[in-house]
């Protein structure tokens, strides 16, 4: 197990634990499966989530994915929390990340029930609140994942400018933060124009996952710098 280090930087996770965020990167996002899985659904207009409802023939697939996500996304956040150094904005940051891993398995918990942008029934349903509990509580996890993944982002950034660490996330994370804020206040317009709702949360998704992937780069590129101080040094040979 990696330990902390006294030379200021954060310690190394890991390798396994870069693995899995690469992997729930790639878990999150089933939805591209839409195209060959559920080409029915409105991709412009129809909400992610009605892949995964109850009444759609690949459902465990999508859902699956986002089980699968969160569970990835757990191990990872609290491997970082035992391994690496515990500094405010570090600790800040995998706590959140560990939220958003949570909800995203909320996600998979408590699916819709059916498909409101395929089915007028089930349209009608939903408005005149005659639908399930998890049906109306998926909305409640679906806005946690995006808060969290933002609070997450955003935090880990601010720790890697603060503490001189992590230069993807230094560079990069703040910025999808701001991008998936943008997108995620962009679906309330959405929401009330009726249009676009289901390119907008696609987006949201995609920025999630590079920000995954950004996360899993700089805990690469961390292991990567410690492996390198940690080699003695070459000595060179001497000609009498």
């Amino acid at each position: 197990m990696s330990v902390p280090r006294p030379d200021g930087r954060p310690g190394a996770v890991p390798v396994f634990a870069i693995v899995l965020t690469n992997l729930a990167a790639v878990t999150y996002s089933t939805f591209l499966l839409e195209h060959f899985l559920s080409p029915d659904l409105d991709v412009i207009n129809g909400y992610v989530s009605e892949l995964s409802a109850r009444d759609q023939p690949f459902d465990r697939v999508y859902g699956g994915g986002d089980l699968l996500t969160g569970l990835l996304v757990i191990a990872v956040a609290v491997t970082a929390l035992v391994t690496t150094r515990r500094r405010r904005w570090a600790v800040a940051g995998w706590v959140f990340l560990g939220l958003y891993g949570l909800c995203a398995i909320g996600d998979a918990l408590f699916p819709l029930d059916c498909a409101p942008s395929l089915e007028t029934g089930c349209a009608l349903r939903e408005r005149s609140g005659h639908l399930s509990f998890s049906h109306e509580f998926h909305a409640v996890t679906s806005s946690m994942v995006i808060a969290f993944g933002v609070a997450a982002l955003l935090t880990l950034s601010i720790a890697a400018r603060r503490y001189g660490w992590w230069p993807a996330l230094a560079r990069w994370g703040w910025l999808l933060a701001l991008l998936e804020t943008v997108f995620a206040l962009s679906t309330v317009l959405a929401m009330l124009l009726g249009r676009w709702l289901g390119i907008i949360q696609r987006v949201q998704i995609a920025i999630l996952c590079l920000g995954l992937l950004t996360i899993a780069w700089a805990l690469l590129e961390d292991r990567r710098a410690q492996n390198a101080a940690d080699k003695p040094p070459v000595r060179e040979k001497t000609t009498l």
